[in-house]
């Protein structure tokens, strides 16, 4: 009777070992087309977007600074400009300094930076403007921490964001990795340098990467059953005691 109860157990664990890993489905998930996200688009400005303003004069020639007046104005630090960062409203408009509220949402970056330019042009001299959008993310789950990492460009190809977030470790799967996009799964293979060169996309905000972890079924059947095995061996050990008594 012992014996079935400890043939049940690990039966049970052999069932239930997988239940934390995510986006399983049946099948191997394609790669993406060739080339299909690997061409390098500027950004369409969306509704809750937060961005970064920065506005200079004489075509920004402040920020090359070649007679360095803005080193020597800045040694104390005092005169650092603050970072202030704007949402672009649900209805697509945005309000900012001096030229009020204006609708970006639909608009390149580049294609907003050259209307703000415009805008800027009846206060200032020939106006330089540059635009960051700052909210923009991609999410890592799976073998390491789950983690959150910004997206700094948009060229933020796969592999820089697992380096960020020291995902791929000697407890993640570098074979069988997912990038998930709105609806559809892509397969993720840094197991050799062809299927790296085919599956280094380039990261889209809102993208989820998952890394499988590695199953160690044995270990994990010991440290998930230890008190159970503990008792079955117990009580084996006591059987064993007492047949040896009654011979």
């Amino acid at each position: 009777m012992v014996l079935v109860a400890g043939i049940l157990i690990l039966f049970q664990s052999c069932k239930s070992y997988r239940q934390n890993l995510m986006f399983q489905q049946e099948g191997t998930p394609p790669y993406m087309e060739a080339n299909a996200d690997n061409v390098l688009t500027n950004y369409t400005l969306q509704p809750n977007d937060k961005l970064e303003l920065k506005v200079y004069t004489q075509k920004g020639e402040r920020i090359i600074d070649p007679e360095f007046e803005l080193a020597e104005n800045n040694r104390d630090g005092n005169n650092a400009r603050p970072e202030l960062v704007y949402e672009v409203r649900e209805d697509g408009m945005i309000t900012l300094p001096m030229v009020g509220s204006l609708h970006l949402a639909g608009l390149k970056v580049y294609e907003a930076e050259k209307l703000l330019e415009e805008r800027y042009a009846a206060y200032y001299t020939e106006p330089y403007v540059r635009l960051k959008y700052t909210n923009k993310r991609v999410v890592v789950l799976g073998a390491s921490e789950g983690q959150v990492i910004p997206i700094e460009n948009e060229n933020t190809r796969v592999s820089e964001i697992l380096a960020l977030a020291q995902a791929v470790d000697n407890d993640a799967s570098a074979t069988n990795m997912r990038l998930i996009r709105d609806k559809e799964v892509f397969l993720i293979d840094f197991s050799t340098v062809e299927a790296f060169m085919q599956s280094n996309y380039i990261v889209k905000s809102g993208d989820i990467i998952y890394v499988e972890p590695i199953r160690r079924p044995f270990n994990e059947f010991l440290r998930d059953n230890g008190p159970a095995i503990s008792i079955v061996a117990s009580v084996l050990s006591l059987v064993v005691v007492i047949i040896s008594l009654n011979q």
